[in-house]
């Protein structure tokens, strides 16, 4: 076969350090197009971002070449950079270390995509500690609590 041909959809879950709640709504409407923007330069495809205050969901198509650690790498720092230039009272403002990643199906596409935009309204009833041991449980990933939060 003469080319590579993929379709690598993921979900990655990351927090604020120490789950603060930085990203309010007016940080949100400008940090997730940043995002989107991060990814694009690695070129990647965001197709959706959404969070709320204390954690960030994307789900995205990535490429076969590179590692999604490095993309973690570049997106968090480059991100907590700007951050830092556009709000200079988030001084303080920093990622946590890790982030989770799920691989998603096409045919789940609607289903992630929904979940990520009902973020606000989820989390009404659940905190993010709780959702993210759902989503480890969900998709079988072995983890011992202690460690999964700071």
């Amino acid at each position: 076969m003469p080319g590579t041909y993929s379709q690598i959809l993921l979900h990655v879950v990351f927090s604020t350090k120490h789950r603060e709640p930085w990203v309010t709504p007016d940080i949100a409407e400008r940090l997730y197009p940043y995002l989107g923007g991060i990814v694009r330069a690695e070129k990647g495809v965001p197709h959706d971002i959404g969070g709320v205050e204390d954690h960030v969901h994307m789900y995205l198509r990535w490429r076969p070449d590179e590692s999604v650690s490095d993309l973690m790498r570049t997106v968090k720092a480059r991100s907590s950079k700007w951050v830092h230039d556009t709000f200079p009272a988030l001084g303080a403002f920093a990622w946590q270390e890790g982030y989770s990643v799920f691989s998603v199906s096409k045919s789940q596409e609607g289903a992630v995509k929904k979940y990520i935009s009902g973020q606000h309204e989820h989390h009404k009833k659940e905190d993010f500690k709780a959702e993210l041991l759902k989503l480890l449980h969900a998709h079988g990933i072995e983890l011992g609590e202690r460690y999964v939060f700071d």
